[in-house]
């Protein structure tokens, strides 16, 4: 529910009450005294969904923006002709409970901050994923999407372009490249300071880092969380609910993955960092999209009708583009999950020839331990590069072609040749 204060301007004020009247919406009428542009102040409750059309049709009687209209949330209103309202706007659908364009732009500027607090929030929130990365501590990484600006330009994008509000898309695309370039340089600075000066220990391997690891070779799940945060932050700022948990989801599929590719560039590492950036970058593209197609699917168009058609045709070359590109990405993303499940599909092939081969007779006093495969650094398209089996025997058992027949049967399932390392521990059963 709303509350509407209109200023009503001079000659107007009969006109504004006959459309109030014809909507059967109860108002209250005060006069105005601080202006002779104005005669009066109404005051007017309304349900969510008819704050759009009733402030569309004012606007045609003859109100221009620089007349005075303030939108408040109202608690409770008891009225016998607003529930009869209420009944008329609101059917439960999505469209039917989202806020006016009007209340829809003003939450979009007002979620975008300054760019001096912008930059310095990104550039702190990037500092924190870093140093949550480099500790492998999800509650870090997660704290630092928490204080993370993002959500304002992720979404600010999307409303600008369906409202015909050029300079706020303009605005919220400038903020996301300055923020990603800033997120990725402030996280590739402070991981190599941490480095250089020897606060993480000397030589780690930030490839047996879980927390970086898994963000260094994205799969295709990845571009699912990018357009499940679009379309819910969307739903979220279009219907009133608050945005602050969905600015998390945003933040992270945005700042983890730049702070691994700030990791991987501080590491002397830019292979490792393909796969984070291209993640960062299709999450971001990800998030436009989503966002785009959900407010024109809710009716949010622009106040202009004779600018409608020319919304709907940028509309339209925005979402084909940015479509375009996020199937360029998604197909590098699969890739790379196909990579993934290759690896994985050679583990287990690798597992059942070592079992296989030592369930024949020569070899059935040597048992399975465990077998590790080492996957190579070459990010983001890992493949294995050795796989180590350890055998547990008796005492003074030995077989001297073991370790040959379980190299020729692993490499079966290899692409390219594999190192097998055979080890051999002693297993004493009393």
């Amino acid at each position: 529910m709303r509350l509407v204060q209109l200023t009503i301007p001079t000659g107007k004020r009969q006109t504004i009450l006959e459309t109030l009247d014809d909507r059967g919406i109860d108002y209250v009428v005060t006069d105005e005294e601080s202006s002779r542009d104005y005669t009066a102040v109404a005051y007017f409750p309304l349900p969510s969904a008819a704050v759009e059309p009733i402030l569309d049709e004012i606007h045609e009687a003859g109100i221009d923006e620089d007349a005075y209209t303030v939108v408040v949330d109202a608690e409770t209103v008891v009225s016998r002709r607003f529930a009869e309202l209420k009944a008329e706007y609101e059917d439960g659908d999505v469209e039917s409970e989202r806020i006016s364009r009007q209340e829809l732009q003003a939450e979009a500027d007002s979620l975008t901050p300054t760019f001096e607090i912008f930059a310095t929030m990104t550039i702190i929130s990037a500092v924190v994923a870093t140093a949550g990365l480099l500790l492998d501590s999800p509650a870090v990484v997660v704290g630092s999407m928490v204080i993370a600006p993002l959500i304002g330009p992720a979404l600010g994008a999307s409303v600008g372009s369906v409202i015909d509000d050029e300079e706020l898309f303009f605005e919220s695309v400038t903020y996301q490249i300055v923020g990603v370039v800033l997120a990725i340089a402030a996280a590739a600075i402070f991981a190599w300071i941490v480095k250089t000066t020897n606060v993480v220990p000397p030589g780690l391997d930030i490839t047996a880092v879980d927390e970086i690891s898994e963000r260094l070779a994205p799969d295709l799940l990845s571009l699912a969380i990018a357009l499940g945060a679009g379309v819910a932050g969307i739903v979220s700022i279009a219907t009133g609910i608050s945005v602050a948990l969905v600015g998390v989801m945003i933040a992270a599929a945005l700042i983890p993955p730049a702070a691994a590719a700030g990791v991987a560039i501080a590491w002397g590492q830019p292979s490792a960092a393909i796969g984070s950036t291209v993640l960062v970058l299709v999450n971001v593209l990800s998030v436009n999209l989503a966002g785009l197609l959900t407010l024109w699917y809710v009716g949010y168009r622009p106040d202009n009708l004779f600018a409608l058609d020319e919304t709907e045709s940028r509309v339209r070359r925005r979402v084909i583009g940015l479509a375009v590109i996020v199937l360029v990405f998604a197909v590098f993303l699969g890739a790379i999950t196909y990579t993934s499940w290759e690896a994985g599909n050679f583990e287990q092939d690798a597992r059942e020839e070592v079992e296989l081969t030592l369930e024949d007779e020569e070899y059935d006093q040597f048992q399975l331990l465990d077998l590790e495969v080492v996957m190579d650094d070459n990010y983001p398209f890992r493949g294995p590069e050795r796989v180590v089996v350890t055998i547990g025997g008796p005492p003074g058992a030995s077989a001297p072609d073991l370790a040959d027949t379980i190299h020729e049967r692993v490499n079966r399932h290899a692409d390219d040749p594999v190192d097998v390392q055979v080890r051999y521990v002693q297993v004493v059963e009393r």
